[in-house]
């Protein structure tokens, strides 16, 4: 094992930008796609809060079944959590017992002695402090080599692939949306994304909304006593589709005030001020306030560390999982009651490779880690089955369990749902992390 050293010259911008053309390739086309899907609603007609807009051709009316379904605080939530740009599961979760990954990263690798929970094989990265208590109360789980059944090392053909969950199929439908399908209920927030941007995940013939901010979510130009915002509603009321997405922002935005009225955290929560550590704290109060939503999409950004990854010390890694772990401990004590409802699950678009590269970095790879928490899951413990390390410059972490077979079980588990309608053609092997 070697000692990690000090970079004399360590980076941690805000933003960062990893030189990646394929990953700023990827951010700028998702973008595009958000732009495009909102200029649906920007006609002049109808002027929507910041960030707020629907995708889908069928609309939905706040009717008297949704109002029943919003009083019902029984039904499960799932928040997909995307670790945009290929998070390093070998940092995240350090298979210390394999004695290639110490040969191959000298200087970034994470000395046994610093890491978290460990057993035989794994243990976590001290940046992930925040969540020791989740593991050890058994509500939080890391499994270990997944990934898609081939390699793809494009950020943006990887995004689409592992999010529309169907190889060889043509439909434009993501397996969320394809989800959303197979659930009751009426309410207009049913997929609710966080940002500004329908992840591939969300997209297809199901409506979804995009939310940038919760306080932001509503019909902007408004008057108190409603009269421009029947005119709006009288406006649209006809049956193309413009009219519909309008209808269904417009119906998102009044069902949104539930949400609205919830104050942001508990005095005894603290967020991080990060985009992520907001972003959630809005998640949960969508939540607390039962509007119907879901299933909810969380991005973090800047996984793409092929320079400045660090060390202990310094470097992007120690930011980037130190504001994953505090963002999402935060999360689940905000939601008091309200946690034993939601199961959030961490997914990025491919790994990187087992050997360290000149910059205190590490480029695009096969394998990588999930971590899933909260609601129904075994937590506490790894699981996967472990391929072995190799330290050459070409070397991969293999994939040896497709991350659909984790998806598998957490929608079977807490929604009931045929995995053959969200995941057409694919037959998932047991990992058993869900109760």
């Amino acid at each position: 094992m070697t000692t990690p050293q000090t970079s004399p010259t360590p980076a941690s911008p805000a933003v960062r930008s990893c030189g990646c053309p394929d990953y700023d390739e990827a951010r700028s086309a998702l973008s595009r796609r958000s732009l495009l899907g909102g200029a649906l609603l920007a006609g002049g007609a109808v002027a929507l809060g910041p960030g707020l807009s629907s995708t889908g051709p069928r609309a939905y009316a706040v009717t008297n079944r949704t109002a029943s379904r919003l009083a019902n605080p029984a039904g499960s939530v799932l928040v997909l959590l995307s670790l945009r740009g290929a998070a390093d599961g070998l940092s995240l979760v350090v298979p210390h017992a394999d004695p290639a990954y110490y040969a191959a990263r000298p200087r970034i690798g994470i000395p046994h002695a610093s890491l978290l929970a460990p057993d035989a094989m794994f243990g976590l990265h001290p940046a992930l402090a925040p969540l020791l208590p989740m593991w050890n109360a058994g509500t939080l789980a890391a499994v270990h080599a997944t990934g898609m059944a081939t390699p793809n090392r494009s950020h943006f053909a990887a995004m689409e692939a592992i999010e529309d969950a169907a190889p060889g199929s043509t439909e434009r439908n993501g397996w969320l949306n394809r989800l959303l399908g197979q659930l009751p209920g009426a309410s207009p927030l049913q997929g609710t994304a966080m940002g500004n941007q329908v992840p591939t995940s969300l997209f297809g013939t199901e409506p979804a909304f995009v939310v940038g901010k919760v306080d932001s979510a509503k019909v902007a130009g408004t008057d108190e006593d409603g009269r421009r915002l029947a005119a709006l509603t009288h406006a649209w009321k006809g049956n193309g589709l413009m009219g519909q997405a309008v209808r269904d922002a417009i119906a998102g935005a009044q069902t949104f005030g539930a949400a609205r009225d919830l104050p942001a955290g508990t005095p005894t929560t603290a967020y991080p001020s990060s985009t992520l550590g907001k972003a959630l704290s809005d998640v949960s109060r969508i939540v607390r306030a039962g509007v119907g939503a879901e299933v909810i999409t969380v991005d973090q950004g800047d996984w793409d560390m092929h320079t400045d990854l660090g060390t202990l010390e310094w470097g992007d890694m120690k930011r980037n999982a130190g504001d994953l772990a505090s963002s999402i401990a935060a999360f689940f004590a905000d939601l008091g009651p309200a946690a034993d409802r939601v199961t959030l699950v961490t997914l990025s678009e491919f790994g990187r490779r087992v050997k360290e590269n000149d910059n205190y970095g590490t480029d695009h790879g096969f394998g990588n880690v999930m971590f899933v928490a909260g609601a129904g899951v075994r937590g506490g413990k790894y699981y996967g089955s472990w391929p072995g390390l190799q330290n050459t410059l070409d070397g991969d972490l293999l994939v040896t369990t497709d991350y659909r077979s984790v998806l598998t079980e957490v929608v079977t588990k807490r929604f009931g749902v045929s995995v053959a309608q969200v995941f057409p053609g694919f037959a998932p092997q047991s990992v058993g992390l869900m109760v």
